[in-house]
């Protein structure tokens, strides 16, 4: 083992991630040798940044820390630390359970992890990061927290009340970000669209969006977790306004029927979802949506079902994920509501729900051949240069493979103008349109 050297794990959401970019900074500012995410971890120092948003996950936050305790009773882990949202809701069984830990942290404890360390927490580059991305762009976290209190989530439990950050700071942040090289930003929350109304007494997401669009050097930005109750429209006129403001939203919806709606207390109604959807389609001209539904939700009939599978052929999202529900303690649900639907159902109504998007999805990919498009360029990869269109978010939605041979002199970070020449299920091919 190589002194002075950390290991850290993120899990979970891109907020994490954000998380443990600040933690690695304050690592590196007190002489640590840092490793995210690596596929041979060789630090005397693990950090694991879990997550505990829904059974998957935690499961594998608890495997995650299982691996690095083995690999300190072998003696190749000198101390083993474990921090975020799994350790911040379930302290006292985790150290009851898992006593190879050497040190377990909330989600917001990164000052006491250095002090534990023996180092010194610089407050003054509390705002700065390594980032873990690739250069040209970065993650952009306004908020942290939730006040809507749907009735299956528990990430308030967790993360408490919303806390927005004021303008200026994130602002200052862009434009520290862009001076470092960075072109695109992921804009992401728990709940983006009430952004500053903790801070300003008013939804603010417009007015910061705009800001940022106005820093020189912003060639993208895109936007995460939208909520669909009291959705502030002139965010889309933002939209409109600025060619850098994606024509993409992340907007979580999980379910379309009123009976299921109203049992998750989502505050808005079937009728008022379609509205939603027709408006934000007709201000925006070829948005791409990006949302996530829940099914075997306490309750959910087959009709229920039925609704929620019409809703998704009619709305054809462009992006869309699913999960099975799964009791979380101390949620609402969890303590009022019975788990009623059998975990059979469950699963076959997922599997339906998807292979209906798959559908979807393929159409919209085919309905690009032919077009141009402004690419960005992530990475290099085999006989490729691998990138992202406008409507694409890192990580989650489909690439642009084009061929390495056709395009020499392209790099990471850089845009350039693509014909889309074919398409299957998740990536587009193209060649360079060359002026």
């Amino acid at each position: 083992m190589k002194r002075n050297t950390v290991d850290i794990v993120t899990l979970g959401c891109s907020k994490n991630l954000v998380d443990s970019e600040k933690l690695i900074h304050q690592l590196e500012l007190n002489g640590y040798e840092v490793s995210h995410d690596a596929e041979d971890p060789q630090g005397e120092i693990a950090i694991v940044n879990t997550c505990g948003f829904i059974g998957d996950a935690k499961e594998e936050s608890i495997n995650t820390i299982l691996q690095f305790a083995q690999r300190k009773k072998q003696g190749m882990l000198r101390k083993l630390i474990v921090m975020g949202c799994l350790s911040q809701r379930y302290l006292h069984e985790l150290q009851d359970e898992l006593p190879e830990v050497d040190s377990f942290y909330g989600k917001f404890d990164w000052e006491r992890i250095i002090a534990d360390l023996g180092k010194t927490y610089r407050h003054e580059a509390a705002n700065e990061r390594h980032l873990t991305t690739p250069p040209h762009y970065a993650y952009l976290k306004v908020s942290e927290g939730c006040n809507r209190h749907c009735a299956y989530c528990a990430i308030p439990i967790i993360t408490g009340k919303q806390k927005s950050r004021p303008v200026e700071d994130i602002v200052a942040e862009v434009e520290a970000l862009v001076a470092r090289g960075v072109v695109e930003f992921q804009v992401i929350a728990q709940e983006l669209t009430s952004y500053g109304t903790d801070l300003y007494g008013r939804q603010m997401i417009a007015e910061l969006v705009e800001r940022i669009a106005e820093v020189p050097g912003v060639m993208w930005i895109r936007l995460h977790y939208a909520y669909p109750a009291s959705f502030p429209m002139e965010l889309l006129k933002v939209m409109n306004r600025h060619d850098n403001v994606c024509k993409y939203l992340d907007i979580a919806l999980q379910h379309i029927s009123d009976s299921q709606l109203a049992a998750m207390r989502r505050r808005i109604t079937k009728d008022e979802t379609y509205k939603l959807i027709e408006s934000i389609r007709r201000e925006v001209p070829g948005i791409h949506l990006r949302t996530t539904f829940m099914v075997g939700y306490p309750g959910e009939t087959d009709l229920d079902f039925q609704e929620l599978l019409s809703f998704v052929r009619w709305a054809r999202f462009e992006r869309m994920g699913a999960f099975a529900y799964s009791e979380e303690e101390g949620t609402y649900s969890a303590m009022h509501l019975k788990d009623d639907v059998p975990e059979d159902v469950k699963h076959a109504r997922l599997s339906l729900l998807m292979r209906v998007q798959q559908e979807v999805s393929s159409e919209v990919q085919q309905s690009k051949v032919g077009r141009t498009m402004q690419v960005v360029i992530d990475r290099e990869e085999g006989d490729y240069f691998v990138g992202r269109t406008e409507f694409d978010s890192p990580e989650v939605d489909p690439e642009v493979l084009i061929r390495r041979i056709d395009a020499l002199g392209l790099r990471p970070g850089m845009f350039c103008r693509a014909h889309i020449e074919s398409a299957d299920d998740f990536d587009l091919y193209a060649s360079i349109v060359r002026k």
